[in-house]
């Protein structure tokens, strides 16, 4: 796993820690109750708020990221859209790729089949 350091006030590091918000208030976690729960207390506490380190992100989250900023700032995410759903997208060529491949191996069977018989 890579991880990457960032500003805390980076544009990266405010859409990160707002997608781990998003992840908390979907999935809020249960605390135990009673005198279990330790809560850090004393110098300790505030320096570690003072100095808090910086939220780390990994490589996929960056590029993730990266992308999202790319399409918005180009403008092209409506035409990605278009281009993905329409007749030149990846899923629509492999399907006429195989149906091609089907097609000529039922060709070639039928020519095989039509030699063996006497």
């Amino acid at each position: 796993r890579v991880t990457k350091e960032v500003d805390s006030t980076s544009k990266e590091a405010k859409s990160f820690l707002k997608q781990q918000e998003k992840r908390q208030a979907a999935a809020p976690a249960s605390l135990p109750t009673g005198s279990g729960v330790k809560r850090p207390s004393g110098m300790s506490s505030l320096l570690g708020k003072i100095g808090s380190k910086k939220q780390k992100m990994s490589t996929l989250e960056k590029s993730k990221l990266d992308w999202e900023n790319f399409k918005e700032e180009e403008g092209i995410v409506e035409e990605l859209a278009i281009h993905n759903r329409g007749k030149d997208g990846y899923i629509e060529r492999k399907a006429f790729l195989e149906r091609v491949d089907h097609r000529q191996f039922e060709i070639e069977r039928d020519i095989r089949l039509s030699r063996m018989k006497p």
